[in-house]
Protein backbone atom coordinates (compact mmCIF):
# COMPACT_ATOMS: atom_id res chain seq x y z
CA UNK A 1 0.00 0.00 0.00
CA UNK A 2 1.51 2.99 -0.82
CA UNK A 3 1.05 6.86 0.79
CA UNK A 4 -1.33 8.01 -2.19
CA UNK A 5 -3.49 4.83 -1.87
CA UNK A 6 -4.98 2.97 0.54
CA UNK A 7 -7.14 0.27 1.86
CA UNK A 8 -10.14 2.21 3.29
CA UNK A 9 -12.05 0.77 6.43
CA UNK A 10 -15.20 0.00 5.50
CA UNK A 11 -16.94 2.36 7.73
CA UNK A 12 -14.55 4.99 7.32
CA UNK A 13 -14.73 4.76 3.64
CA UNK A 14 -18.37 5.06 3.04
CA UNK A 15 -17.71 8.36 4.91
CA UNK A 16 -14.52 10.05 3.60
CA UNK A 17 -13.83 8.11 0.26
CA UNK A 18 -11.44 11.35 -0.80
CA UNK A 19 -9.16 10.20 2.15
CA UNK A 20 -8.24 6.73 0.88
CA UNK A 21 -8.90 6.18 -2.68
CA UNK A 22 -7.08 9.28 -4.34
CA UNK A 23 -10.25 11.16 -5.30
CA UNK A 24 -9.90 14.82 -4.42
CA UNK A 25 -11.59 16.26 -1.76
CA UNK A 26 -15.16 18.00 -2.54
CA UNK A 27 -14.82 22.03 -2.22
CA UNK A 28 -16.33 23.51 0.54
CA UNK A 29 -17.72 26.55 -1.17
CA UNK A 30 -19.63 24.46 -4.16
CA UNK A 31 -22.83 24.59 -2.84
CA UNK A 32 -22.54 28.12 -1.02
CA UNK A 33 -21.37 29.35 -4.73
CA UNK A 34 -24.37 27.64 -6.14
CA UNK A 35 -26.72 28.68 -3.18
CA UNK A 36 -25.80 32.43 -3.52
CA UNK A 37 -26.13 32.68 -7.78
CA UNK A 38 -29.44 31.23 -7.33
CA UNK A 39 -30.35 33.72 -4.35
CA UNK A 40 -29.05 36.24 -6.52
CA UNK A 41 -30.95 35.31 -9.59
CA UNK A 42 -34.31 34.86 -7.71
CA UNK A 43 -33.89 38.32 -6.53
CA UNK A 44 -32.82 40.33 -9.63
CA UNK A 45 -35.82 38.27 -11.05
CA UNK A 46 -38.14 39.48 -8.31
CA UNK A 47 -36.82 43.31 -8.08
CA UNK A 48 -37.55 43.34 -12.47
CA UNK A 49 -41.31 41.61 -11.42
CA UNK A 50 -41.92 44.63 -9.52
CA UNK A 51 -40.84 47.52 -11.12
CA UNK A 52 -42.22 46.35 -14.56
CA UNK A 53 -45.28 45.13 -13.06
CA UNK A 54 -45.83 47.76 -10.79
CA UNK A 55 -44.50 50.40 -12.69
CA UNK A 56 -47.28 52.41 -13.22
CA UNK A 57 -48.46 51.62 -9.75
CA UNK A 58 -45.92 53.39 -8.41
CA UNK A 59 -45.91 56.44 -10.30
CA UNK A 60 -49.61 57.07 -9.43
CA UNK A 61 -48.61 56.50 -6.22
CA UNK A 62 -44.93 58.69 -6.19
CA UNK A 63 -47.48 61.69 -7.92
CA UNK A 64 -49.75 61.33 -4.68
CA UNK A 65 -46.82 61.85 -2.22
CA UNK A 66 -45.07 64.77 -4.09
CA UNK A 67 -48.46 66.27 -4.01
CA UNK A 68 -48.99 65.50 -0.28
CA UNK A 69 -45.27 66.50 0.30
CA UNK A 70 -45.87 69.82 -1.07
CA UNK A 71 -48.92 70.72 0.66
CA UNK A 72 -46.74 70.00 3.75
CA UNK A 73 -47.15 66.27 4.88
CA UNK A 74 -45.35 64.43 7.41
CA UNK A 75 -44.30 60.74 6.52
CA UNK A 76 -44.66 58.06 8.79
CA UNK A 77 -42.97 54.99 8.23
CA UNK A 78 -43.57 51.78 10.18
CA UNK A 79 -42.59 47.76 10.51
CA UNK A 80 -41.97 45.01 12.65
CA UNK A 81 -38.47 43.27 12.83
CA UNK A 82 -36.10 43.36 9.54
CA UNK A 83 -39.14 45.76 8.31
CA UNK A 84 -38.43 47.97 11.13
CA UNK A 85 -35.09 48.68 9.53
CA UNK A 86 -36.07 48.80 5.80
CA UNK A 87 -39.08 51.99 7.50
CA UNK A 88 -36.34 53.40 8.73
CA UNK A 89 -34.39 53.32 6.07
CA UNK A 90 -37.48 54.69 4.19
CA UNK A 91 -37.61 57.28 6.08
CA UNK A 92 -34.13 58.02 6.12
CA UNK A 93 -34.22 58.63 2.51
CA UNK A 94 -36.65 61.42 2.80
CA UNK A 95 -35.53 63.21 6.03
CA UNK A 96 -32.06 62.55 4.74
CA UNK A 97 -31.55 62.10 0.87
CA UNK A 98 -28.10 60.38 -0.37
CA UNK A 99 -28.02 63.26 -3.09
CA UNK A 100 -28.35 66.00 -2.84
CA UNK A 101 -32.08 67.63 -2.81
CA UNK A 102 -34.51 68.24 -0.84
CA UNK A 103 -35.32 67.10 2.92
CA UNK A 104 -38.68 66.09 3.59
CA UNK A 105 -40.55 65.56 6.43
CA UNK A 106 -40.20 61.80 7.50
CA UNK A 107 -39.86 59.69 10.83
CA UNK A 108 -39.61 56.04 11.78
CA UNK A 109 -42.33 54.92 13.88
CA UNK A 110 -40.15 52.33 15.23
CA UNK A 111 -37.21 54.42 16.54
CA UNK A 112 -37.79 55.50 19.92
CA UNK A 113 -37.73 52.43 22.16
CA UNK A 114 -39.16 53.54 25.07
CA UNK A 115 -42.31 54.20 23.52
CA UNK A 116 -42.61 51.00 21.82
CA UNK A 117 -41.95 49.37 25.02
CA UNK A 118 -44.46 51.41 26.93
CA UNK A 119 -46.84 51.23 24.13
CA UNK A 120 -46.64 47.25 24.39
CA UNK A 121 -45.98 47.37 28.00
CA UNK A 122 -49.57 49.35 28.88
CA UNK A 123 -51.64 48.86 26.16
CA UNK A 124 -50.37 46.19 23.33
CA UNK A 125 -48.31 45.25 21.14
CA UNK A 126 -51.16 45.43 17.99
CA UNK A 127 -50.85 49.53 19.07
CA UNK A 128 -48.07 50.37 18.88
CA UNK A 129 -47.93 52.36 15.69
CA UNK A 130 -51.46 52.96 15.97
CA UNK A 131 -51.35 54.76 19.44
CA UNK A 132 -48.46 57.09 17.96
CA UNK A 133 -50.33 57.84 14.41
CA UNK A 134 -53.21 59.10 16.89
CA UNK A 135 -51.04 61.13 18.83
CA UNK A 136 -48.63 62.54 15.83
CA UNK A 137 -50.50 62.46 12.14
CA UNK A 138 -52.52 64.85 10.83
CA UNK A 139 -54.79 64.58 8.13
CA UNK A 140 -52.76 64.35 4.54
CA UNK A 141 -50.49 63.32 6.53
CA UNK A 142 -48.50 59.93 4.98
CA UNK A 143 -48.43 56.57 6.04
CA UNK A 144 -46.31 53.63 4.77
CA UNK A 145 -45.81 50.07 6.29
CA UNK A 146 -43.72 47.23 5.81
CA UNK A 147 -44.52 43.42 6.14
CA UNK A 148 -43.22 40.39 5.15
CA UNK A 149 -46.30 38.73 4.91
CA UNK A 150 -48.43 41.25 5.13
CA UNK A 151 -50.16 39.68 7.90
CA UNK A 152 -48.89 41.79 11.35
CA UNK A 153 -52.02 42.64 13.43
CA UNK A 154 -50.02 45.89 14.45
CA UNK A 155 -50.22 47.18 10.72
CA UNK A 156 -53.44 46.40 10.06
CA UNK A 157 -54.34 48.28 13.24
CA UNK A 158 -52.01 51.10 12.27
CA UNK A 159 -53.43 51.41 8.59
CA UNK A 160 -57.04 51.50 10.36
CA UNK A 161 -56.49 54.64 12.58
CA UNK A 162 -54.55 56.21 9.40
CA UNK A 163 -57.75 55.94 7.39
CA UNK A 164 -59.53 57.63 10.31
CA UNK A 165 -57.55 60.72 10.39
CA UNK A 166 -57.41 61.19 6.77
CA UNK A 167 -53.76 59.70 5.96
CA UNK A 168 -52.54 58.60 2.58
CA UNK A 169 -51.72 54.78 2.85
CA UNK A 170 -48.78 53.16 1.03
CA UNK A 171 -48.06 49.78 2.06
CA UNK A 172 -45.39 46.73 0.91
CA UNK A 173 -46.29 43.08 1.39
CA UNK A 174 -45.18 39.85 0.05
CA UNK A 175 -47.06 36.60 -0.29
CA UNK A 176 -50.11 37.41 -1.73
CA UNK A 177 -50.41 40.88 0.23
CA UNK A 178 -52.05 39.09 3.49
CA UNK A 179 -54.22 41.21 5.49
CA UNK A 180 -53.32 44.24 3.60
CA UNK A 181 -54.16 43.26 0.57
CA UNK A 182 -58.33 42.60 2.05
CA UNK A 183 -57.59 46.52 3.84
CA UNK A 184 -58.77 49.51 1.54
CA UNK A 185 -55.10 51.10 0.94
CA UNK A 186 -54.37 53.61 -1.17
CA UNK A 187 -51.58 52.21 -2.10
CA UNK A 188 -50.38 48.82 -1.94
CA UNK A 189 -47.13 47.09 -3.43
CA UNK A 190 -46.80 43.37 -3.06
CA UNK A 191 -43.77 41.05 -4.13
CA UNK A 192 -45.32 37.55 -4.47
CA UNK A 193 -42.37 35.47 -2.78
CA UNK A 194 -42.71 33.17 -0.10
CA UNK A 195 -39.34 34.15 1.11
CA UNK A 196 -38.72 36.71 3.56
CA UNK A 197 -35.13 37.57 2.56
CA UNK A 198 -36.25 37.79 -0.98
CA UNK A 199 -39.08 39.98 -0.25
CA UNK A 200 -37.73 42.28 1.81
CA UNK A 201 -34.91 42.59 -1.10
CA UNK A 202 -37.57 43.80 -3.71
CA UNK A 203 -39.40 46.18 -1.06
CA UNK A 204 -36.00 48.10 -0.71
CA UNK A 205 -35.71 48.47 -4.18
CA UNK A 206 -39.50 49.33 -4.89
CA UNK A 207 -39.22 52.15 -1.73
CA UNK A 208 -36.31 53.68 -3.50
CA UNK A 209 -37.90 54.01 -6.83
CA UNK A 210 -41.18 54.87 -5.39
CA UNK A 211 -38.75 57.74 -3.22
CA UNK A 212 -36.56 58.82 -6.77
CA UNK A 213 -39.96 59.60 -9.21
CA UNK A 214 -41.46 61.02 -5.76
CA UNK A 215 -38.41 63.36 -5.10
CA UNK A 216 -38.40 63.95 -9.40
CA UNK A 217 -42.33 64.72 -9.11
CA UNK A 218 -42.00 67.29 -5.71
CA UNK A 219 -39.03 69.20 -7.65
CA UNK A 220 -38.46 72.60 -7.65
CA UNK A 221 -42.08 72.73 -6.17
CA UNK A 222 -40.64 74.31 -2.41
CA UNK A 223 -42.72 72.60 0.21
CA UNK A 224 -44.37 74.08 3.09
CA UNK A 225 -43.01 72.24 6.11
CA UNK A 226 -44.37 71.92 9.07
CA UNK A 227 -42.77 73.21 12.39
Amino acid sequence: MTAGHRTAPTALGALYPFLYDGAPAPDPTADLVASTEAKLRDTARLRADVLTEQAAALRRCAATLAAALHRGARLYAFGNGGSATDAQACADLFADPPVPGPSRPATALGGDGAVLSALANDVGVEAVFARQLAALARPGDIAVGFSTSGNSPNLVAAFRQARRIGMVTVGFAGGDGGALARERLDHLFVVRSPSVHRVQEAQTTACHVLWELTTAGAAGSGPEHRG
